[in-house]
């Protein structure tokens, strides 16, 4: 049985609060330690009206506490958007409260627009020194430095898992280079995933973090009782997509029955070439969906992300995609000859 996981973007439906949207995570959260799911992410997200895990270390906290053994992580930090100290303190703290359960996956984008980037005291330059950022994060995580001036207090000899995650090659390279897991975001950018995977895997170099190559790639699931409802469930995530690349985001749409009705073809083609990496359906269908993912990509754990409307429709979903998942035998590439 492959490794799976549950990314968490905390989507605040049309009609709800971000109380509300809250209040889901932690209950899915619950739900998804119950079923099995090897770690639960939350990312970064900015002055969005439809994502509530802005202050994602703070929600991570609330998480961990919530659950007992599945670990609970960033899925990403944006590190453009921090000092490298400030996010070592914080989860360094986490992984202090919680042993042996934090992760730390660190993203290059700013998870927002420029005038949000400028409000959080942080710019483009950032993105620019993110390889030196993550050493410098590493390095405060790690073990006592003799004579070092500054230092991560708590964070100092934590260890604390560090992921890099990427949509290009640029993050498989980096990962390679410095010998740490790597997380390809496929769920919403999967041109290069088959390219990064290659380059990550022929050019990783072991190190103190990792001795192998260990990768992790992300996919939709839709999972219902039946093929249409499963059809229906995802097109709230065709409209939010939509929306964002076209300068509207906001709240998680309602589900439609008739998704070209409300979508121009033309964003909803694009639309639907950035969500590729999906499975859709009924059980069966889905079994099959993942199936073939993991088949033709075999990743060494998988993630699995899908924003739905209705709080227990998108539980019933994952349910679905656990005990999928549970009974499917696919082996990693490394394992795989």
């Amino acid at each position: 049985m492959i490794p799976f996981s549950l990314l968490d973007l905390a989507p605040v439906p049309d009609g709800s609060t971000v109380s509300d949207a809250l209040a889901n995570t932690l209950d899915l959260a619950r739900h998804a330690e119950a079923l099995g799911y090897r770690r639960y992410w939350l990312a970064e997200h900015h002055s969005m009206t439809g994502i509530a895990s802005a202050a994602t270390a703070v929600l991570i906290g609330r998480v961990a506490a919530e659950t007992r053994t599945m670990r609970v992580g960033a899925g990403g930090i944006m590190l453009p958007n921090h000092a490298p100290l400030q996010v070592a303190e914080a989860f360094g703290t986490l992984a202090t409260l919680f042993p042996g359960r934090i992760d730390l996956g660190l993203g290059r984008a700013p998870g927002t627009d420029m005038a949000t980037a400028r409000a959080l005291r942080r710019y483009l330059a950032g993105a620019d020194s993110f390889p030196q950022d993550v050493v410098e994060l590493l390095g405060y995580l790690g073990d006592a430095r003799p004579g070092a001036t500054v230092r991560a207090v708590p964070g100092e000899g934590t260890q604390v898992p560090v992921w890099i995650l990427g949509s290009s090659l640029f993050g498989a390279q980096l990962a390679a280079h410095l010998g740490l897991p790597y997380a390809f975001a496929s769920h919403f950018a999967p041109t290069d995933l088959e390219a990064a995977i290659r380059v990550y895997r022929e050019t990783f170099r072991p190190s103190v973090h990792l001795a192998a190559p260990h990768l992790m790639i992300a996919v939709n699931v839709f999972a219902a009782d039946t093929d249409a409802e499963a059809r229906r469930l995802r097109t709230s995530m065709q409209q939010a997509f939509v929306n964002l690349r076209t300068g509207r985001p906001g709240p998680l749409p309602r589900p439609v029955d008739d998704i070209a009705a409300v979508c121009d073809p033309a964003a909803l083609a694009m639309a639907d070439h950035a969500l590729a990496i999906t499975a859709v359906g009924a059980p069966h269908s889905v079994r099959a969906g993942i199936g073939a993912i993991l088949d033709r990509y075999r990743p060494d754990e998988v993630i699995l992300t899908g924003q739905i409307h209705d709080h227990a429709a998108r539980l019933r979903s994952f349910t679905i995609a656990a005990e999928v998942l549970a009974d499917l035998d696919v082996r990693p590439a490394l394992a795989a000859g």
